[in-house]
């Protein structure tokens, strides 16, 4: 694993996660909560899947190219979800879920 690739995936993992805590947070800001469930509860998991992924490459785990690969799954489905919503969080959110999924797939 290259040193640069490795910084530049825990930089964007660290960021998705930060973004889908965002739009989480926005979304449950909503007048009517309930259409976006689905961007929620992706939302939370890939913040959880990515936060992991970075700390497991941080400290070098024999298993982070496998955490990797269930967090390029785990962006994928987030910013396919948030990218059907129009609001700034969500679009913001899937771009961010977009860089992540790419820069895990480089590592898995």
């Amino acid at each position: 694993m290259n040193e640069t690739n490795l910084q530049s995936c825990i930089d964007a993992c660290n960021e998705c996660a930060d973004a889908c805590n965002y739009c989480t947070s926005m979304c449950l800001q909503e007048p009517d909560v309930t259409p976006m469930a689905n961007c929620i509860r992706r939302n939370i998991d890939c913040a959880q899947l990515c936060r992991t992924a970075a700390a497991l490459m941080a400290r070098g785990s024999d298993h982070a190219k496998s955490m990797c690969q269930v967090c390029v799954e785990a962006c994928r489905a987030c910013g396919d979800e948030c990218g059907k919503h129009a609001m700034d969080h969500c679009q913001q959110c899937a771009e961010a879920c977009r860089r992540c999924a790419e820069a895990c797939a480089q590592m898995a």
